[in-house]
């Protein structure tokens, strides 16, 4: 059996996005700029799926910037703002468990002058908004705190930190990219959400930036004025497409099916093997995502091993994964080295089923205990 459960990294893209992607690499085939009627054909589907992905944010039309995706989005976001604010104040805060994307674009800010505040967070990965008010200075231009975990599924207080950066007259920015139609989001309480395609069945290389109106940030891409001259470049039109018609397709029923594997993973996990402890809380977690640590084990080998059994999982963020060095999630929710290293993302979609659950589990018991009887660390 081949079983794919690595969906916080990357989801089969649904059927139904392919259908209506087809249409603009054969027949629609224009660019989006050109005056013509093939180019007038890609520019009315580009702003009808710009509404669709509005209305699903309760956004306006104009607010929503397409971009290549997640990262691209969130370095928009930080630098954008970080630049056009600069002399305003050069003060951002953020935690330490972010998106590399996000860490990153927080150090080179650093190497610019710009002093950045990395924020603790608590044995689940929550981030207190008390944290928040008590960093912001009177030079602070930003705050971003993502809307949920990709590695530990925590769910962040979001509305509740950015009640506090509204009151203190601070942007505030989150990066949505695994919670997109799987937890409710209303960004007109946000001033700058970053969303992407590939997590919700969608195609790669797609995202948006929404950007409430009025927010004072400049352009990373500059040429030919698209995007309303935010992010010059020609559209890619069909991938667009497709990440408005994979936004509609989440319903109610596919996320209570993916808390029902979620759930049945973990008890089963905690029931059947011991040693095991799960990352991040019960409650107030990603549908679809379970993240456990193995103790005496390294992760790694039990991604091996899994493989080999035709099942695909993670051992943290699927654009660190080659990294030697321990998630940097796990660290910052106090676990120890050895600890981290020995643990999981289990992520699911809706396409995984119970048998497959259940399949995981019988080889993951395998793999564990076999993996303990050679480890030195058990002897």
């Amino acid at each position: 059996m081949d079983v794919y459960l690595d969906n916080a990294a990357s989801t089969k893209v649904d059927d139904e996005v392919i259908k209506a992607m087809q249409p603009f690499f054969s027949d629609k085939f224009g660019n989006a700029s050109s005056l013509h009627q093939y180019g007038n054909e890609a520019k009315e589907a580009l702003e009808e799926s710009r509404a669709l992905i509005a209305k699903k944010l309760n956004a306006e039309p104009r607010e929503i910037i397409f971009t290549s995706g997640g990262t691209e989005s969130n370095n928009f976001a930080l630098k954008g703002v970080a630049f056009a604010n600069k002399d305003r104040g050069r003060h951002i805060i953020t935690s330490k468990i972010e998106h590399d994307c996000v860490i990153s674009s927080c150090k080179w800010l650093e190497k610019q002058g710009f002093t950045v505040t990395y924020l603790p967070v608590d044995k689940y990965g929550r981030v207190s908004p008390d944290d928040v008010a008590g960093a912001i200075r009177k030079d602070t231009i930003i705050t971003s705190v993502m809307h949920a975990n990709n590695e530990i599924g925590t769910i962040e207080p979001i509305e509740e930190i950015a009640k506090i950066c509204r009151e203190k007259n601070v942007y505030f920015h989150t990066d949505a990219c695994q919670s997109l139609t799987k937890v409710p989001l209303d960004a007109k309480k946000f001033d700058l959400v970053t969303i992407n395609s590939h997590k919700i069945h969608g195609p790669k290389g797609v995202g948006a930036l929404y950007i409430k109106n009025g927010t004072k940030i400049d352009a990373l891409m500059h040429g030919g004025g698209h995007e309303f001259n935010m992010r010059s470049g020609t559209e890619n039109v069909a991938g667009i497409v497709g990440f408005a018609k994979a936004a509609s397709q989440m319903k109610e029923e596919h996320i209570n099916h993916m808390a029902n594997l979620r759930d049945r993973m973990i008890d089963g996990v905690l029931n059947r093997i011991s040693d095991v402890q799960l990352n991040g809380p019960r409650d107030k977690r990603l549908c679809n995502n379970a993240n456990i640590a193995f103790h005496y084990i390294e992760g790694e080998s039990i991604m091996t091993y899994l493989d080999m059994d035709g099942i695909a999982v993670s051992t943290g963020s699927a654009c660190s994964s080659k990294s030697l060095e321990p998630s940097h999630v796990l660290l910052a929710i106090g676990l120890k080295h050895e600890i981290a290293h020995g643990s999981l993302r289990i992520s699911f979609s809706k396409y995984n089923t119970k048998e497959e659950v259940n399949y995981t589990l019988d080889k993951l018991e395998e793999s564990v205990k076999k993996l303990r009887e050679i480890s030195p660390l058990t002897r």
